[in-house]
């Protein structure tokens, strides 16, 4: 029963469209690195320490916007998740995490690799369900379920990882044992196609009409308006955002991996917000009257300190989750709805006309930052951080991506990126911004959207996640990674 029931919930995932899966080695897990190694619809991926194994699912599922699937044995090995499972949770990425585990009877008796596994990850993950040890006396569609209501917890916003603790008794290996006659007749209908046993609708998303009109009626009397733009999610959303960008006419002020900040032509961005507000004396002349914020928190520490200390009069948040997202206490409108949603319905708004006097000045002070910074990072030559920052930003290629460490990496690059670069995808671990797992990351970022990538690292980091190295060796695609020794 434990061979079928680990077909089952493979089989299952795949009827998903959730195909790869990252395995480490041990002996409890074997009926699910047995039933990936026998599907051939499977995409394995075996890394053998478990917290780089999780790290590469993050990086994948983050880019690909689906869930990676990690298995391992039970006891320390699954411990070994939670730094990447706390990263996921609070940057909403989706991940699936199956831990095998020993069966009830051997929980609390001084049994070998055995700890507590139920709900060990606590209030980080969105679902959490300990499955029963296989046998006849439970249906195998409850199985089928479980996995699909897994999936859907996963990708159902706020998306984030899940866990399913799947106990199971031995014998591990396959033998050569009957399944009871009956056992699999009410599967009929599902072994002769191929769709999920349950399949879920996503809820509707879109701001209520009250919302709306009072939005609307906020829009259209700011003169002073600034719309801040986060980390965005796809690639709908990017879209979504500059035709509402281009019709609000409003200065922007972009994070780096809002994809918005390379390659972005807009006549109003501003590139060099960041730096921009070094200058403490000029923070008065930059206050706007509304703040239009859409999508997560900015790298940028100076912009959160603006806000506190000038708030505008209005500051509207657009997030598609219900979790808080507010540093400074200054968000008046908070809006749960699509990024994508929310843009086309306000597509068509026409703002009020634009103090052009305050946005010309805004202007003006990004384009001498972007010239101060050409003269003082081109005139020596000499390689430091930013201008190391600023040359990956204009040289990297189209068509690559960029994964950034954090720390000093992300920030450098939202403050020195020469906006004139290619438009590429660029990725960095924000939810806790830890340096553990930075490698492992990278790569499963690029197994993901199976693009060449750069990363940009600092020494410490680097040195945290030596392991991950190895994973390299079972790459295809190019991977560059430019490390800063900065001592």
């Amino acid at each position: 029963m434990n061979i079928l029931w680990g077909s089952l919930i493979v089989e299952e995932l795949l009827r998903n469209g959730i195909d790869y899966f990252c395995l480490s080695p041990g002996s409890r897990s074997t009926p699910l690195a047995v039933a990936v190694a026998r599907n051939p619809k499977a995409r394995p991926a075996v890394i053998y320490d478990e917290r780089a194994a999780a790290f590469h699912a993050l990086g994948y599922s983050r880019a690909a916007g689906k869930p990676a699937v990690l298995i391992c044995t039970s006891g320390t090995a699954a411990a070994n998740y939670f730094p990447a499972i706390v990263e996921a949770s609070l940057d909403f990425i989706p991940m699936i995490v199956l831990t095998a585990d020993r069966p009830p009877e051997k929980i609390d008796t001084g049994a070998n690799q055995t700890i507590r596994q139920a709900k060990m990850y606590g209030d980080y993950v969105r679902w959490f369900f300990d499955l029963p040890c296989p046998t006849a006396e439970i249906p195998p569609q409850m199985v089928l379920t479980t996995i699909d209501h897994c999936i859907y917890k996963s990708l159902a916003q706020p998306a984030g990882p899940v866990h399913l603790n799947c106990q199971f008794r031995e014998p591990l290996v396959p033998l050569k044992r009957k399944i009871p006659p009956d056992y699999l007749k009410d599967l009929a209908s599902w072994s002769k196609h191929s769709q999920p046993y349950t399949s879920y609708s996503p809820p509707a998303a879109a701001p209520t009409a009250q919302t709306r009109n009072e939005l609307l009626k906020i829009i259209r009397h700011t003169r002073k308006g600034l719309l801040v733009v986060g980390r965005l999610r796809s690639e709908e959303e990017k879209q979504a955002v500059r035709r509402l960008s281009q019709k609000l006419g409003w200065p922007v002020f972009t994070d780096i991996l809002s994809g918005q900040r390379l390659g972005n032509g807009s006549k109003n961005l501003l590139p060099y917000f960041d730096l921009m507000l070094l200058a403490e004396q000029l923070h008065p002349k930059y206050q706007p009257e509304t703040i239009l914020h859409l999508g997560d928190q900015p790298a940028s520490k100076r912009f959160l300190q603006f806000v506190d200390k000038n708030p505008p009069r209005h500051y509207i948040s657009i997030l598609p989750h219900s979790f808080r997202s507010d540093p400074t206490h200054r968000v008046s409108w908070r809006v749960e709805t699509g990024l994508r949603e929310f843009c086309e319905q306000f597509s068509a708004v026409s703002a009020a006309k634009i103090d052009r006097q305050w946005l010309g000045f805004l202007k003006k002070c990004s384009t001498l930052v972007g010239r101060f910074l050409n003269f003082q990072l081109n005139k020596n030559g000499k390689l430091s951080e930013p201008a190391i920052a600023r040359l990956i930003s204009q040289h990297i290629p189209p068509g690559h991506s960029l994964f950034l460490a954090s720390s000093l990496p992300i920030r450098e690059v939202d403050m020195f990126a020469d906006p004139d670069g290619n438009s590429v995808c660029i990725s960095a671990n924000r939810g806790v911004s830890g340096i553990d797992g930075t490698i492992a990351s990278a790569l499963g970022y690029t197994r993901g959207n199976n693009q060449p990538l750069t990363l940009l690292i600092g020494d410490l980091a680097f040195l945290h996640d030596l392991n991950s190295l190895s994973i390299i060796s079972t790459q295809k695609i190019p991977i560059t990674i430019v490390l800063i020794n900065n001592q």
